[in-house]
């Protein structure tokens, strides 16, 4: 439980950082432009809201935990008292003149930002007025377009508020990029040190990787990370792979459709570096507390096998849950035996030292100029990789890899690490802003690929389009967003 909670905490700060930034591009610029902005949101917030704020005759008003403000409209009444309808039988709507709104009505100062904090933690949103959005408020756009609203600016003042929060994510990826590279460096285990080599997934096993291996180039060129092999193999396709086992050199040819049988196998660790299994910290009354075990203990054997290295013990320990071992260790020079119970989750409750422990690192330590054009250069990389990546979902593998906001949390460690939050945000702040860039109706792009249409054949699409074009696309997001969530449910029950 404290684990999911870390996690979960850590992805809604993230979450919630590049969400304000990203709504925060749009209100820029809205406002650099003249345009009225009616809300911005923090989170959404169906029916009613945990915090509304708005500045008015210059003094702020600030309700807590109250109803939503309704629209500004009212059923439009005929010559004859009647409620008018339209051609499809449904109600027509009209503004409210403001001179009938009571002075403590908010919808009486449209001029001013209405600010709030939702309480549903999905997102957020800045409605811009006169502009088709999420809120699907078309009795605004029904009336003639007024100086202030987002439809009665030029092409080239609309386009900037449309990208705006993409804009402003990918800046924010880089910024975050460049400050961790100025406060933690860079640095990283290349295979070359990895003395006990390297530990391979079941599918890459079966594809003629073996545990110990080591990894020395793909396709002729020289790999040092795990990140290399991941790009080559399963990104650009590369197959001919050069591995040192056991001081031969092994040449290996991979199928043609060796990324779909890893993306069908869905193995989460594929490489590791293999280490010694030595002991960081005890658990306060688990089996190892309660089998005196210390800091610095190093085991070597279960049960009579000679195993030092903590995948393999990790593997013999997972076949041995609910069981009592007979534990190998050495402790100041000394072999040392003691029984204890493997809990049910194949764990003595105990946490490790790390790989870096063990094994030269390679560490580039970045100045504050420095830093700058590194992390400007590291986020282009991170960008480039994942438009590759992206191709993947299209195959049927792919697509049951797709996954919510269970898998983002799983993105994040099981503890609490500044540099690792900081260098996940930035990359999500990436995934925010391609996946909002994408031309699909109801996302930025949607909206850059009917300025741009505009902008060539000097047509603007008209409203109705518009309004169609929306709805259409948010039935496909949501259909996205169930089906992403519906793998992350379906892996959680049964796998």
């Amino acid at each position: 439980m404290e684990t999911f909670l870390i996690r979960a905490v850590q992805l809604i700060l993230s979450l919630s950082i590049l969400v304000f930034l990203h709504e925060f591009g749009h209100f820029f610029f809205s406002r650099l432009f003249k345009v009225r902005v009616d809300k911005f949101y923090m989170f959404f917030n169906p029916n009613f809201s945990l915090i509304r704020a708005k500045k008015i005759n210059g003094k702020w008003q600030v309700r807590y935990f109250a109803k939503n403000v309704p629209a500004n409209e009212r059923p439009k009444i005929g010559a004859d008292g009647d409620v008018l309808l339209n051609d499809k039988g449904k109600t027509i709507y009209e503004p409210i003149p403001l001179e009938e709104l009571a002075d403590d009505d908010w919808r009486k100062y449209p001029e001013s930002t209405e600010w709030g904090i939702g309480w549903l933690p999905l997102g957020g949103y800045c409605k811009i007025a006169g502009m088709i959005d999420e809120s699907m408020d078309t009795t605004q756009l029904q009336q003639e377009p007024q100086p202030w609203e987002y439809r009665s600016k030029p092409v080239w003042q609309r386009l900037p508020i449309i990208i705006g929060g993409v804009l402003v994510n990918f800046i924010l990826a880089m910024v975050i990029y460049s400050a961790v590279l100025f406060t933690w460096g860079q640095e990283y285990l290349p295979f070359k040190n990895a003395t006990y080599g390297l530990n391979f997934s079941q599918t890459l096993i079966n594809n003629g990787f073996k545990n110990g291996d080591n990894i020395i180039s793909i396709d002729g060129k020289p790999v040092e990370q795990r990140s290399d092999v991941i790009e080559n193999i399963l990104i650009d396709g590369k197959r001919n792979v050069i591995l040192s086992r056991g001081g031969q050199t092994i040449d290996l040819k991979l199928p043609a459709n060796f990324a779909q049988k890893v993306l069908a196998a869905e193995e989460s660790d594929l490489i590791s570096v293999r280490y010694p299994f030595v002991i960081q910290e005890v658990s306060a009354g688990s089996a190892a507390d309660d089998a005196k075990l210390q800091k610095g203990d190093s085991v070597v054997g279960i049960n009579g096998k000679q195993l030092f290295v903590f995948q393999d013990i990790a593997t013999e320990l997972n076949a041995s849950k609910n069981s009592q071992i007979d534990l190998s260790f050495y402790r100041n020079g000394q072999l040392m035996q003691s029984k204890l119970q493997v809990n049910e989750n194949g764990k003595l409750g105990v946490g490790l030292k790390s790989p870096y422990e063990f094994f030269k690192t390679n560490k580039i330590e970045y100045g504050f100029f420095e830093s700058i054009p590194a992390g400007i250069s590291l986020g282009w990389e991170t960008l480039s990789s994942y438009v590759k990546q992206f191709k993947l979902i299209f195959s049927k593998e792919g697509a049951k890899q797709l996954g919510g906001f269970g898998s983002i949390g799983k993105m994040f460690p099981q503890f609490w690490d500044w540099q690792i939050f900081w260098s996940m945000t930035a990359l999500l702040s990436i995934i925010l802003a391609f996946m909002n860039f994408l031309p699909i109706p109801a996302l930025d792009g949607g909206y850059v690929l009917f300025l741009l249409y505009e902008m060539i054949t000097g047509k603007k699409p008209n409203d109705k389009f518009l309004e169609y074009a929306q709805t259409a696309g948010f039935i496909l997001l949501f259909s996205l967003l169930i089906f992403a969530n519906g793998n992350d449910i379906f892996r959680a029950i049964f796998k």
